[in-house]
């Protein structure tokens, strides 16, 4: 009988690129066909409902509900002419995905029929069942109330023949359960900070926003090899498997050409993408083979969170139109690059990007270098719960191996920069500076013109790095739901931002002059943060021991990283920018640890499942033929020769013996680890206890297993290996 695995790699290197319909329009003309953008709202809603509507989005007034009911009708003659028969709130639970009821329009008419409504009343608020997901105690399971309400800033979109309505998730009694609502709490919380400290330098600003660009990395795998994986279906990673001979050290994979069944299934994602007015602007090879990139143009954080979570789902359900599966765990294949979800942060006012390379006055010098002091001392006041912020079981994997930045929050700033502050730290206070904001670089070949370089270069090892204009947040992982990262980032530098207008204030308030209080507060905060300041090798074992020295925050055990969240800088901070109380905290870490433990506790089940069913058996099943084989040479041959010839297949056979026996007794022991971390009550001990105990008993099975697939004959592995999962295109 034809080994299954065979009949699915013969099958994958069959395939062919799909065609894709592709719009005869260009793609400006299509770009938000199925998203209610300002555009529709004009189009579809009387003037004073539009331009109120308008209010809210922009200037964050609050939402008169007397134009609820306007808005509604607008939106459903819109959706209903576009075939559109149900509607949901889409809300991003404490999962790390997203969730949907849909409701369809019709209601009674009371006269034996039925009509189509969608009021105001529906549009803004809906009453989910709150209980069946994460809220980590705020809600018993027999208090099933939480509300969903809509959040008017993110645009309503069509998906298949359902009117979306992007909304936060929050209990009965007014706590989050999601992650919108503290990420626009933030947001409003670093807009008002943040413009109190422009107007010490452009009293017309109005507005500061944090924006966000996602670098979406992903893995894209045959379905029918994904199929035969267990672990793959299970834990969206493989659990065992030992490297390809060849993988990504050739270097031939990253920016290459693009196969063409990965092509098509770019290009129909693009267009899915654009449609709802995603603004995808590039796509690539990635390192690793098998792995690409999406990201998109800069856009206001909260859209491109709510942008980032709709692509994760676009992708899935592309990816299975052209016959592949999308793998977004950050370490889905051992010794190879991870996936990562760069957050490329700046804040921008209503006049310009306060981040951007300094000007050509003393006052936008002073204004760049007053924003990027006080963003590198939230960075390294809360080290420690950015870090936080953007672990988890599967991140874990991925920090620190294969070009991911390290466990260990630094910033890169390039030697310019870095000269810059270490001059206004050491410099008298009189003296004044200035720094070009890019220089030219002439290269000795004439066909290429003079280029500009940012003045900073690239640190691949470097968590947050300056990269020009923005700050690039390289450690997010590339499943998570990045309002995580941005909450605890938005928040930090608000915290910075409070501080430094209050100690600048102070010292106007005793008669210092405003620009010279300014340098005395920021040469303090230069020297106070100087110690997450870090442009060399991230990967070095003397850098760790350097962290340390500094007082950076070194921890590596996930489940302990989760608690820089109830540290009471932690609690101080967000509770004095009305982020999140101390209740949503603790509430948030019993998710994060439940949520720790239960992936590893399935990841240990699954192991012990594939190593009894099907390792084990495989590999005594060749032990018997090499037995048998080693049987009929002594029946053939003379003692001696036989001995001689059968010599390789002895020693393959003491191999598998032992290998087995480890493998039966590592799964036992794994079993036995599992039983007494499960007797613990406590959430957070527990999640220590799955880390500690359990995560490593199932690497010593992995190696042994590791060992196995080069021993057995080829003919008889079942699960497809490395080699055929990463090289089918």
């Amino acid at each position: 009988m034809t080994n299954l695995r065979f009949q699915v790699v013969a099958e994958a290197f069959k395939k062919k690129p799909l065609d894709v319909k592709v719009p005869t329009e260009r793609p400006y003309e299509f770009f938000g066909k199925n998203v209610f953008n300002r555009e529709k709202m004009y189009k579809y809603l009387p003037k004073d409902v539009y331009e109120k509507l308008i209010d809210v989005i922009d200037n964050g007034t609050r939402l008169d509900r007397s134009i609820a009911d306007a808005v509604a009708a607008g939106i459903k003659q819109w959706a209903t002419e576009n075939g559109v028969t149900h509607y949901t709130h889409w809300f991003q639970p404490l999962t790390e995905g997203t969730a949907e009821k849909h409701d369809s329009f019709i209601e009674h008419d009371f006269k034996g029929g039925m009509v189509e409504e969608f009021s105001g009343k529906l549009l803004v608020q809906q009453e989910p069942d709150a209980s069946s997901f994460p809220s980590g105690g705020i809600r018993n399971t027999f208090e099933a109330r939480g509300y969903s309400a809509w959040d008017p800033t993110s645009p309503v979109f069509i998906m298949d023949d359902t009117l979306c309505i992007p909304t936060i998730f929050i209990s009965y009694t007014g706590e989050a359960l999601d992650y919108k609502a503290p990420l626009l709490r933030t947001l409003h919380a670093v807009n008002v900070a943040a413009t109190d400290v422009c107007h010490y330098f452009y009293p017309d600003v109005k507005k500061v926003q944090s924006n966000l660009g996602w670098e979406q990395e992903y893995f894209l795998v045959d379905e029918g090899l994904y199929s035969a994986r267990p672990d793959l279906l299970l834990t969206g990673r493989t659990l065992m498997g030992h490297d390809s001979a060849k993988n990504q050290q050739m270097d031939d994979h990253y920016f290459g050409t693009i196969p063409d069944r990965v092509q098509a299934f770019m290009k129909d994602l693009e267009i899915k993408a654009l449609e709802m007015a995603i603004p995808c602007k590039t796509r690539h090879n990635e390192v690793a083979p098998n792995q690409f990139e999406l990201a998109p143009i800069f856009e206001e954080t909260n859209l491109a969170v709510d942008h980032n979570m709709l692509l994760m789902s676009l992708m899935k359900k592309v990816a299975r139109k052209h016959g592949f599966r999308v793998l977004l765990h950050e370490k889905p294949f051992a010794g190879i690059n991870g996936s990562g979800k760069h957050n490329n942060w700046s804040l921008s006012t209503d006049t310009g990007v306060l981040l951007h390379g300094p000007g050509k006055t003393a006052v936008d010098n002073l204004r760049f270098v007053v924003f990027i002091v006080e963003t590198l001392m939230g960075v390294y006041r809360h080290n420690g719960l950015l870090k936080a912020s953007i672990m988890s079981a599967t991140n874990a994997h991925r920090l620190g191996a294969n070009e991911a930045p390290p466990a260990i929050i630094s910033s890169f700033l390039g030697k310019q920069l870095s000269e810059l502050l270490d001059h206004i730290e050491k410099a008298d206070k009189e003296d004044l500076f200035s720094l070009m904001g890019k220089q030219g670089l002439k290269l000795d070949i004439p066909e290429i013109p003079e280029l500009l370089i940012d003045n900073t270069d690239r640190n691949r090892t470097s968590p947050f790095a300056f990269t020009g204009n923005r700050f690039e947040f390289r450690a997010v992982g590339s499943e998570a739901n990045c309002a995580s990262a941005m909450i605890a980032l938005n928040s930090a530098v608000a915290e910075a931002l409070v501080n430094f207008k209050k100690r600048v204030d102070a010292l106007i308030e005793k008669g210092e002059e405003k620009t010279s209080a300014i340098i005395e507060v920021i040469r303090e905060d230069i020297k106070t943060c100087k110690p997450v300041r870090f442009d060399g090798n991230g990967y070095s074992d003397e850098w760790v021991e350097e962290a340390k020295r500094r007082g950076l925050d070194c921890e590596k055990s996930c489940p302990v990283i989760f608690e820089r969240y109830l540290d009471k800088e932690s609690i101080e901070m967000f509770e004095s920018l009305g982020v999140m109380s101390k209740k949503e905290l603790e509430a948030r870490n019993e998710v994060k640890w439940e949520t720790y433990t239960k992936k590893i506790q399935i990841e240990a089940r699954v192991m012990g499942d594939l190593s009894m069913n099907h390792i084990i058996p495989v590999a005594t099943h060749y032990q018997s033929q090499l037995l048998k084989n080693v049987q009929n040479m002594r029946n053939i041959f003379p003692t001696d020769k036989a001995e001689k010839l059968s010599a390789r297949n002895m020693k393959l056979i003491e191999e598998i013996a032992e290998r087995t026996e480890t493998i039966e007794r590592g799964v036992e022991e794994l079993v036995n680890a599992r039983k007494v971390a499960n007797k613990i009550e406590d959430e957070h001990l527990k999640a220590i206890a799955y880390h500690d105990t359990v995560a490593p008993k199932m690497e010593t099975i992995r190696y042994q297993i590791d060992k196995l697939e080069l021993i057995v004959e080829d003919d008889l592995w079942t699960l497809p290996k490395y080699r055929e999962l990463l090289f089918i295109r």
